[in-house]
């Protein structure tokens, strides 16, 4: 699978539900009282494309939020990365919990978001999967916003994938068909052979790492980069009822409030910081190939 990278970043267009649109839609679950619902409603989010690349400056639609439960410094605001692009998420090879480090445009990738996360509010502390594409971009974030020293947690890290691990996903059928059709499995409690994850264990394990940090940094600002994978199920904790969340992209900023056990997401996708390296067009271990 060759790389093509989309120089811009595409902008993120909130799905609201009952709301609908023509553009490109991400759904994120938000609450807003009902004057800004009304607000929202004379918001038009059509984007003109031309190719790949848009006519205008990239930005993301992210939107700020309020709720009375989670007001002041009583929630912990996670901004949640994914990690830089790596030689096999351009080769569309399924990495799992093999060691697979970034390459030149995923150390570009890192970068770039450590210098736009060092401009904007403070971050408190920086935590990261313990493997190593995460984790270089975690310490490129932290050595931009003060040197910040990364806390590691392997329960972070990417959704193990047994045997496919390592296999170029369009070959994965033929070379371990028991294994693709467990991964392809729409059942959530299934295994994948050779060691591999279930759903259900992967969301129980990140989901329960996040929480931790929600509780332990309430009032504050923090980073957590972690994996295609581990973002979407977070994203799932968040929006239960939600439409997927759609690709993760390589360095994506997603950001999190967490109320104690209420999680809202504040924004999602946004890629706008990616001017100059772009990013995979196929996301490749972003989307429900994640691995």
């Amino acid at each position: 699978m060759s790389a093509v990278r989309t120089q811009w970043a595409s902008p993120v267009c909130l799905h609201f539900p009952r709301f609908s649109t023509r553009s490109v839609k991400i759904a994120v679950c938000l609450k807003f009282p009902a004057t800004v619902k009304t607000l929202l409603l004379k918001q038009s989010f059509a984007l003109t494309r031309h190719s790949t690349r848009l006519l205008n400056p990239p930005h993301s639609l992210s939107m700020s939020f309020s709720s009375s439960r989670c007001m002041g410094g009583s929630y912990a605001e996670i901004v949640v990365v994914r990690h830089g692009e790596t030689e096999w998420n351009a080769d569309g090879r399924i990495q799992g919990h093999l060691d697979v480090e970034l390459n030149e445009a995923g150390k570009q990738q890192a970068a770039l978001v450590a210098d736009r996360l060092s401009k904007e509010p403070k971050i408190s502390a920086v935590y990261s999967s313990d493997l190593k594409r995460a984790l270089v971009t975690a310490e490129t974030i932290a050595a931009k916003c003060g040197g910040l020293e990364v806390i590691t947690d392997p329960d972070l890290r990417e959704r193990n994938l047994g045997e496919l691990q390592g296999l170029v996903f369009r070959e994965a059928a033929k070379l371990s068909p028991k294994a693709h059709k467990a991964f392809l499995s729409h059942r959530t409690d299934q295994d994948i052979p050779g060691g591999g994850e279930s759903l259900d264990h992967l969301f129980q394990r990140c989901t329960s790492s996040l929480q931790r940090i929600g509780n332990k940094h309430k009032g504050e600002r923090v980073v957590v980069v972690s994996h295609g994978g581990v973002i979407r199920s977070l994203y799932k904790r968040a929006c239960p009822n939600g439409k997927s969340g759609g690709k993760v992209l390589n360095t994506s900023v997603n950001i999190f409030h967490l109320c104690d056990k209420e999680w809202t997401i504040k924004s999602w996708g946004d890629v706008s910081h990616l001017q100059q390296t772009g990013y995979l067009e196929s996301g490749f271990g972003g989307d429900k190939t994640s691995g």
